[in-house]
Parts: structure tokens; C-alpha cells; sequence
């Protein structure tokens, strides 16, 4: 696309101040170092606004951004206790930034495996000690060959976390 790799992360940083504005504003003039919009908007505007901005990664940029403007990180952790370290570099940007990190959303990912559902209630449990407010389950991985399977799997998860 003709963008310089390396300065995707400030490209990113402007975008989000962008889309925020256009999400929440009837008229928008943006003047950014890499876009520009002499006047626009979106009619009608979205019904939830802002619309969330969720952030996946571990790099200390996305940490940064997780914290200072972001509404919820999407960690690659298996586990809480591995996700802990990111956490704190997490809730340090926020507090710089004036910012709750309780008001950061957080999605942990539980692994399917082999529908243990006691190890998924403890993976649970650990997740929502350290401020999960979502769960995801990743049925990759368990043996499945069909999407009938995984949707199953699926079933079997959401019915087991609602007891």
C-alpha cells in the first residue's frame, strides 16, 4: 500500500483519534501527519459511540497504547500468571495516562484442549482474579475435524461456564 512498515504504530495512534471523531462527531476536519479530511462524516452516526478499540499484541508499543487510549487488550496468553508482567506495564501507562486500568477491558483465551471443564473453570477463575471481563474459547487445536465439531465444542464450553 506504499506505507513506510515502520511507522505503522503512529499511523495507528492518529487513526484511532480519526475514526473516533468520525464515530462520534457530525462534521469532522482532521489534519493528521499522515491523513487528512478537509470535511466529512458518517450519517447516520453509530449507534454505540465510541465504538470500542480493542488491542492484541505484547510489544511495549501496544502495551503503551493499551493503556493509554485503548478500551481493551486481547493477550495471546495461556495463561493469567504469564499475562501478569504485561498486565502491570498495562496498568502503569494507564495510571500516566490518568486512567483506571479497571476501565480497560480484558479478554482471556481459554483453550478447548480436551474439554476438561475443570481446568477451564480454574483458567476462568485465575483470569478473572487479575480483571478479565471477557472470555474466548479456541477450539483449534482439540482434534476436530468438522465445523460441526467445533461448533459442538462450542456448546459444550458455553454450557458448562453457565452452570
Amino acid at each position: 500500500l506504499s506505507q513506510d512498515f515502520h511507522t505503522r504504530g503512529k499511523r495507528v495512534e492518529e487513526q484511532i483519534e480519526l475514526l473516533r471523531n468520525l464515530w462520534t462527531t457530525p462534521l469532522v476536519k482532521f489534519q493528521g501527519q499522515w491523513d487528512a479530511i478537509p470535511d466529512a462524516g458518517i450519517n447516520p452516526l453509530p449507534v454505540q459511540r465510541p465504538i470500542p478499540i480493542w488491542f492484541g499484541g505484547h510489544a511495549e508499543a501496544v502495551l503503551r497504547r493499551v493503556g493509554t487510549m485503548g478500551d481493551g487488550w486481547m493477550p495471546n496468553y495461556r495463561t493469567a500468571a504469564d499475562a501478569e508482567p504485561s498486565l502491570k506495564v498495562i496498568k502503569q501507562y494507564a495510571e500516566s495516562a490518568s486512567r483506571n486500568i479497571r476501565d480497560i477491558g480484558l479478554e482471556a483465551r481459554i483453550m478447548y484442549g480436551s474439554g476438561d471443564q475443570e481446568k477451564w473453570a480454574k483458567r476462568i477463575s485465575e483470569w478473572k482474579k487479575v480483571g478479565a471481563s471477557h472470555i474466548s474459547i479456541n477450539t483449534m487445536g482439540a482434534g476436530f475435524s468438522t465445523p460441526d465439531q467445533h461448533l459442538q465444542a462450542l456448546r459444550t464450553f458455553s454450557e458448562a461456564i453457565s452452570k
